[in-house]
């Protein structure tokens, strides 16, 4: 018989959510410098990638990494003001609707 066919099909875990605070107590005792943030992911059963996100996070909020901050990521994506120049195309370049 295979190992395969023995073992049991795990389900995967439903996404879920955290509040910013709960986020940043978890930063808060990974900074600590006590527990590593594998420990830390453990004792709260959380995955290692997600805390390591957190704390790049909230290092990039902090101003002590490079990168977008948690505000920057909420802005919306259409930042380009209505007082922007249209873009246009250059001109000798077929258009779209030009077939090949």
């Amino acid at each position: 018989m295979f190992i395969m066919e023995t073992m049991e099909r795990k389900q995967p875990r439903r996404r879920r959510s955290f509040t910013p605070e709960f986020k940043a107590e978890i930063v808060e005792r990974c900074r600590g410098g006590d527990r590593t943030i594998g420990q830390v992911a453990r004792d709260f059963d959380l995955t290692e990638t997600a805390v390591r996100a957190w704390v790049t996070q909230a290092e990039t909020d902090a101003g002590e990494r490079p990168g977008l901050t948690s505000g920057e990521r909420e802005a919306p994506a259409t930042c380009i003001s209505s007082e922007s120049p249209p873009i246009q195309m250059a001109p000798g370049l077929p258009s779209r609707s030009a077939t090949s």
